[in-house]
């Protein structure tokens, strides 16, 4: 239901009724007369209905990449003339409109219709848009009538995604065909090694140079192509920096990037938003999965919360045995520093991508400050050092480096890596 317009005097209007004001108060009858004329065409303006303006948005797409131009439609009608209606867009932080087509003003006539076209950009997040803000003034200029119309459309922005040429390869893989190479020997098309052909050996993998050379059959031992299942373990808990380059907005971004290019090889991604309100997804594949997974990752955001949480809370199917978990966290909250922790203690193949924190926190300027920095950049290390020690690849994202290089750190990592049993 469109809400009625509010009358508001304009100054106008203060002007003729401080004058009949002052002339009553003066008891002056010159003065009456002299503001009588205006004081009717005040009276005139009064007894003028509420102009009544309908109200059309309308957005080109829901969906829409980030700082990609979104196009959309403001549609303005007036059954009874207006003489100047004025109509702008209240946007939310983040949301922009491209050009300078709003605020504008302009005259309805009687079933006059006014379209206007306007291109928004965004940067990436779930926004609702169609807050329109409208202001009719009458022929006299004594009221001015304001009115609110809400056309809510909800836009959603997906970030960026970052550029990558090889992803992470789980030391594990899934029964199901998929594009990852399991480590394990059977059919497929990678090969991995020879070995002297036995009964129930397939002829057609009788490596026949092989035979010859050695006076014995011997046959072609493969790797097969499986799926895996990867889970993004983003932290929440804190935040720094502008809304779209911040550490949140950069974890939020390499998550759905990771996101998209493993589900593109048929892997299945679930992810666990872990911060003040806890979210999940169990792992699945598709284009379904795509969406569900990038829509979650909008909602994001950081909310303060005192309880502590552990990964006791994370529903069991959410994270499968078998799993890939890729946390995406600058390790400042000791919950989800905890939750990592336990998730390696538990066996689980753990790779750790660090949003850093060190540009957002800087020393200060007395030695007190200075000694302080020290000892928490020492206990960040001694943090890395001891995930290090439990076979965890830890590999710091700063704002002059590709998303890639820093995942070549972390397969470079996994590649020599040995795990410390205890």
């Amino acid at each position: 239901m469109t809400p009625r317009p509010t009358p508001r005097l304009t100054g106008y209007a203060a002007l003729v009724v401080g004058g009949l004001l002052s002339a009553l108060a003066l008891r002056s009858a010159e003065l009456v007369v002299a503001v009588a004329p205006f004081a009717l065409v005040l009276a005139l303006g009064l007894t003028r209905p509420a102009p009544a303006v309908k109200v059309g948005f309308t957005l080109g797409t829901e969906r829409a990449l980030e700082g990609d131009p979104v196009p959309a439609t403001l549609l303005l009608r007036s059954d009874a003339p207006v003489a100047r209606l004025e109509a702008r867009l209240a946007l939310p932080p983040g949301v922009e409109l491209d050009g300078e087509s709003l605020p504008a003003a302009f005259r309805l006539a009687r079933d006059d219709e006014r379209e206007l076209e306007l291109v928004l950009r965004t940067r990436w997040g779930s926004w609702n848009v169609g807050d329109v803000r409208l202001r009719a003034r009458d022929r006299f200029g004594v009221l001015a009538w304001e009115q609110r119309v809400e056309r809510d459309h909800t836009l959603q922005t997906y970030p960026r995604p970052e550029q990558l040429r090889r992803l992470l390869s789980p030391a594990h893989t899934q029964a199901t065909t998929g594009n990852e190479v399991s480590p394990v020997r059977g059919e497929g098309l990678e090969f991995a090694d020879t070995r002297p052909f036995v009964a129930g050996d397939r002829v057609r993998s009788v490596n026949w140079r092989a035979s010859a050379r050695l006076g014995e059959l011997v046959v072609n031992e493969r790797h097969p192509e499986r799926n895996a299942d990867v889970v993004l373990f983003l932290d929440s808990f804190a935040d720094a920096g502008p809304a779209d380059t911040g550490i949140l907005g950069r974890a939020v971004r390499a998550s759905a990037t990771l996101a998209e290019l493993y589900l593109r090889r048929r892997d299945r991604v679930g992810l666990v938003a872990f911060g003040g309100t806890l979210r999940w997804l169990e792992p699945r594949g598709g284009l379904v999965q795509h969406y569900r997974l990038v829509d979650a990752l909008l909602e994001t955001r950081v909310r303060f919360s005192y309880a502590w949480k552990n990964v006791n809370v994370v529903p069991a199917r959410t994270l499968p045995p078998r799993a890939l978990v890729i946390a995406v966290t600058p390790l400042l909250d000791p919950r989800a520093v905890g939750a990592l922790l336990d998730l390696r203690a538990r066996g689980f193949d753990l790779a750790v991508v660090e949003v850093a924190a060190d540009p957002y926190a800087a020393p200060g300027v007395g030695e007190l400050d200075d000694l302080a920095w020290r000892l928490w950049a020492l206990r960040r290390n001694a943090l890395r050092a001891q995930l290090s020690a439990l076979g965890v690849a830890v590999a710091q994202w700063r704002d002059d480096a590709p998303l890639d290089a820093v995942l070549e750190g972390v397969r470079t990592y996994r590649r020599h890596a040995t795990v410390t049993r205890r």
